[in-house]
């Protein structure tokens, strides 16, 4: 969601200055707040349908589940997910700086979280306030050879991989590597990925061809994202809403 260093739709709202501050408010007060950004309660619904119940079987085995949150940011979702927080409830624990330094909340599984951002502020906090284990911080697009080297694990050794409306940052050879990184590993595993309506469609339909062609679709659904900002709404007239399409893929037997 951070990757700013890349070609971006100009049409789009923008927020590369709450991305690198030190703490979740800002995302909390200009995001979450200002524009309603609820999807997180779907990425939740969806995990829970087709991705929790299997969590939960390795769970009862015994198992840790390797999550990977990819262009995390201030891992919101991974809030929603791994600790089934809703909208409300990671609002009021980012409500200020003091509050947003512990999760409120309890893992729901046993698992071992990394968070892949390009912004090493949003990835310190990850990790000082306990949402991430291990954390790699890189600009996907152009990755020093430790990082690339890091992320490609990552992605392979990962149970679950959840990336929510960032994969359309990314350019189409990054893209795909990434997704083959997770595909080659020779057992089940998952994918949870956001697309985003209007902004930057043909991308968006690029991406969705490349995980087609190495994963096993799951299922999908469609739903509010945020309010679009003024900016938005005057590039593109007559709408109110950002909508959000959410996948999930898994690897192919």
């Amino acid at each position: 969601m951070s990757q700013s260093k890349i070609k971006t739709d100009e049409k789009k709202q923008h927020f590369d200055d709450i991305y690198v501050a030190e703490t979740p408010v800002p995302f909390k007060e200009r995001i979450l707040d200002a524009l309603d950004y609820i999807s997180d309660d779907f990425n939740r619904r969806m995990f829970d349908r087709l991705i929790l119940p299997w969590v939960q079987e390795k769970a009862g085995r015994g198992e840790t589940v390797r999550y990977v949150d990819l262009c995390a940011c201030f891992g919101n979702t991974t809030m929603a997910t791994v600790y089934g927080m809703d909208y409300e409830a990671i609002r009021h624990n980012w409500r200020d700086t003091d509050a947003c330094r512990r999760i409120e909340a309890e893992r729901r599984f046993p698992a071992h979280t990394t968070g892949i951002d390009i912004s090493g502020n949003a990835m310190a906090y990850g990790q000082s306030c306990g949402l991430f284990d291990d954390t790699v911080v890189a600009d996907l697009n152009a990755p020093s050879a430790e990082a690339k080297q890091a992320v490609d694990a990552a992605m392979e050794n990962a149970d679950v991989v959840i990336s929510t409306a960032s994969l359309v940052y990314l350019e189409t050879d990054v893209i795909k590597a990434l997704i083959d990184a997770f595909a080659r590993a020779p057992r089940e595993g998952y994918m949870l990925v956001n697309f985003l309506n209007p902004f930057s469609l043909d991308k968006a339909d690029e991406t969705k061809r490349l995980l087609l062609e190495r994963l096993e679709f799951v299922g999908s659904m469609a739903t509010r994202h945020r309010r679009m900002s003024p900016l938005e709404q005057e590039n593109y007239p007559g709408e109110e809403w950002s909508l959000l399409e959410i996948w999930v893929l898994r690897r192919r037997p």
